[in-house]
């Protein structure tokens, strides 16, 4: 979710912790692993918002920048363990795009598709409805599908 290794691997330690330090807290409502993902999700999402705080309080304003705001414009250099070398080059484009949805589809889709959790279990560690989960889902890929389009346009 964070597409920084470093900052995953900090995250990784902050949840272990706040696991080790909360387990008799756990009330067993649900799977240990959705209450760790729950942990996992909250920790990427207040790393994510404190990334785009710093970058709002940036001082200098570069007058040159470039203000192309497509999904190539700014391409991660981190790609998810997950993704087969050949679909790099695409992968850095779909990520790029993701990191342009709204936050809860961000996390919808990532949970979907890239850590295969079933959507009753993202419900859970979302704390939302079945039926919110599919709609979010579904405006996320269409989100995905119009942002991606100049890039890939014979849908591939």
């Amino acid at each position: 979710m964070v597409q920084d290794q470093q900052s995953a691997e900090d995250i990784t330690q902050e949840v272990f912790v706040m696991v080790f330090k909360n387990i008799l807290a756990f009330n067993e409502r649900s799977s240990i692993s959705t209450w760790i993902y729950r942990i996992t999700v909250n920790k990427c999402l207040d790393h994510i918002r404190s990334k785009k705080r710093v970058k709002r309080s940036g001082f200098i304003v570069s007058i040159f920048s470039s203000s192309d705001d497509s999904p190539g414009a700014e391409i991660p250099d981190f790609v998810h363990p997950g993704v087969v070398l050949d679909n790099r080059e695409k992968s850095k484009f779909l990520f790029a795009a993701i990191k342009k949805l709204p936050e809860n589809q961000q996390t919808v889709f990532v949970l979907a598709h890239l850590e295969d959790l079933p959507q009753k279990e993202i419900a859970e560690i979302m704390d939302l409805s079945l039926k919110a989960v599919e709609s979010l889902l579904q405006r996320a890929k269409g989100n995905l599908r119009k942002l991606l389009a100049d890039v890939f346009p014979d849908g591939n």
